[in-house]
């Protein structure tokens, strides 16, 4: 079903055409383009609240900036839809975040507006404060603009990107999109210093008279420096009341002002392209904009999937029989049940409560639950000091953001042998968010350290057995329990914990020929493709690791001295996991076997359902039913 769009935004089929348009028809256009978006994503599902606080930003900025030529780098992307409507691909976009479709986010192989791939928070200012230096390099007049949330402000990437544009003296626009919230609402001192910032009596009036003077600046041409010059001794002069992150930074700052006032953006986007140098436009903006339900409830109309946009109500799925919960809600659930019986367990993430489920912890024990922000190096370092003192940190991170911490896990938790607690969802296919947010790689990247257990439950019981031995003494070090997104196969989840012997697998059923070992939730794809062969007469063996590191090498022992045709499976990438690990062992100890091993292949898989995905990469319950039948056909050298 394709969405008609409003008349104005019917014609427009890339920046051009909106640059074509009259000043006075933005505002109707903005009401089209937000209309488009809440008609696309109702029927379709997606990002939500993000794209609606942007519209006016986003029509201003590619109203007012040469695009594709000038650059725009949007921080994460979520609020990107906009873009993407505007710059070709409006007939396109009820394929977003669809299997073969249109990415959830800025990629730069489908849109040559897309000037930087994005999905992790954060990049857009050294990305940007890149490609500026490169144009200066060039002797290119190119403009470049990194649109930055205030929540991805908390990474220190930003700052690191920050302190270096003060300096370089390039053509670079921060344009600080200020909604006081990321997913969930932001935490951290600098929530609190931006809310003083457009509250603040000096500033706003200092704005009045700042944006008087550069309304200016395009009709007085050689004295527009001169006029530059008092506009930023007015600041400076307000500044000794009211000192400025920013301009300490050597940005010179503008603002706040209104983000969703188009045609004064436009005015002072214009005035900004004759101020050389690094410079930041702080935009107060609503997440949601323009649809009451997601104005209201911010944080669950993030990506609220379908829903009737007419009452609001969004659509869920019914069933007859009781389901089985999200392993993120059986980890927050039973990080409680854990912390409400020793007083040590403390909670971190950064950034994802709801998305995690850690805002169970924080609103039952808020004192031993902490929300850092956007900053997952800051999130393990603090897990590592807290874990010195004493206490058991359960610090939660999506398994890709989890890279953003690597050296951090490396030096600040195992070398100093901390037993730090990790939980990474989202590990395996994400689904729809694709490629930058694929838990593809920590089975691997994990495995080399030493010092960490590495662990994946194939069900909710050993999610929770896992927990409750990680919480029990160790000398280990680190121990780190990765799960999907999504549901889980026990309804009846709420099982007696008890604790798991370390790097200890089992067998999940006994059989011939071919032994099928998997790591985590999987092992139940290997389970229904032992159904599917059973019919046939096909009776493999499968055996659940359930470990990573340490392997466990009794079972091992077991399987190649029985078999000589093995099947690994995981849900994660091929090189460097599970399967490797399994290699190396049989490599190790002089055993001799036809070993097949399934996972995500050596490629970048873009975004899709996890079944689509995992069919893709061939590890679903057919394809693993087809890899032992095949696999028992050959024979052995």
């Amino acid at each position: 079903m394709l969405i008609e769009p409003g008349k104005l935004l019917a014609q427009i089929d890339s920046p051009k055409d909106l640059r074509a348009m009259n000043k006075s028809q933005l505002f109707e256009l903005c009401s089209d383009l937000r209309q488009f978006i809440i008609d696309n994503v109702s029927i379709y599902g997606g990002h939500f609240g993000a794209s609606l606080g942007v519209v006016e930003l986003t029509v201003a900025m590619h109203y007012v900036f040469n695009t594709p030529y000038d650059r725009v780098v949007w921080d994460v992307g979520h609020q990107a839809y906009g873009h993407k409507i505007l710059t070709g691909r409006k007939e396109q976009f009820h394929t977003n975040r669809v299997y073969q479709g249109l990415s959830g986010f800025p990629r730069r192989a489908e849109s040559e507006y897309d000037a930087f791939g994005v999905g992790h928070s954060s990049t857009s200012i050294s990305a940007a404060l890149g490609m500026a230096i490169s144009s200066k390099l060039k002797n290119e007049d190119r403009q470049h603009i990194a649109v930055i949330g205030d929540g991805a402000m908390t990474a220190g990437l930003a700052f690191e990107g920050m302190n270096h544009a003060g300096v370089s003296d390039s053509n670079l626009l921060i344009v600080l999109n200020d909604n006081c919230m990321s997913i969930d609402p932001n935490v951290g001192a600098l929530k609190d210093y931006l809310t003083d910032i457009t509250t603040s009596h000096i500033y706003n009036k200092v704005k009045d008279d700042v944006w008087h003077l550069l309304g200016k600046i395009s009709k007085i041409g050689p004295t527009a420096q001169q006029l530059v010059s008092r506009v930023e001794h007015m600041m400076k002069s307000a500044l000794l009341s009211h000192s400025n992150l920013f301009e300490s930074l050597n940005l010179r700052y503008f603002g706040p002002v209104d983000g969703h006032d188009v045609n004064h953006l436009v005015d002072i986007m214009e005035d900004m392209k004759n101020i050389p140098g690094p410079k930041l436009l702080h935009c107060v903006t609503v997440k949601g904009k323009g649809f009451a339900p997601a104005e209201k409830d911010q944080t669950k109309w993030h990506a609220p999937g379908k829903f009737d946009k007419i009452t609001g109500e969004i659509k869920k799925k019914t069933f007859d029989a009781p389901q089985a919960p999200k392993y993120q809600v059986v980890f927050g659930e039973t990080l409680v049940e854990l912390a409400e019986k020793n007083e040590k367990i403390v909670g971190i993430t950064p950034a994802m409560p709801s998305g995690s489920s850690m805002n169970i912890m924080m609103n039952k024990i808020p004192e031993r639950a902490f929300d850092v922000g956007i900053a997952e190096q800051h999130a393990v370092t603090l897990s590592a000091g807290m874990a010195a003192e004493g206490m058991i940190p359960f610090c939660n991170i999506y398994s890709s953001f989890m890279q953003r911490a690597y050296d951090q896990v490396i030096h600040d938790v195992c070398i100093q042998n901390l037993p730090v607690n990790f939980c990474l969802d989202r590990a395996g296919f994400a689904g729809a968010d694709g490629a930058t947010h694929h838990g593809a790689y920590d089975l691997a990247y994990m495995r080399c350290i030493p010092n960490i257990i590495i662990a994946s439950p194939m069900n909710e019981a050993e999610l929770r057995n896992l927990m409750f031995t990680a919480q029990l003494p160790r000398n280990e070090g680190a121990f780190c329990i990765r799960y999907p997104r999504g549901q889980g196969i026990m309804p009846d989840w709420r099982t007696s914990m008890e604790e798991v012997g370390i790097g200890k697998g089992q067998k999940i059923q006994d059989g011939e020929e071919v032994a099928i070992l998997t790591i985590g939730h999987i092992g139940n794809y290997a389970v229904e493709a032992c159904e599917i062969l059973a019919k046939e007469g096909v009776h493999p063996a499968h055996y659940d690791m359930r470990f990573v590191k340490p392997l466990d090498e009794e079972l091992l022992h077991e399987v190649f001295s029985k078999f000589d045709k093995v099947i690994t499976v995981e849900d994660g990438c091929i090189m460097g996991g599970f399967g490797s690990a399994v290699l190396e062992f049989m490599a190790d100890h002089g055993y001799q076997a036809k070993v097949e091993r399934l996972g995500i292949p050596d490629s970048v898989i873009e975004q899709g359902e996890q079944i689509e995905l995992q069919k893709e990469a061939g590890f679903d319950p057919e394809s693993i039913a087809k890899a032992v039948t095949q696999l028992i056909g050959e024979t052995v050298v």
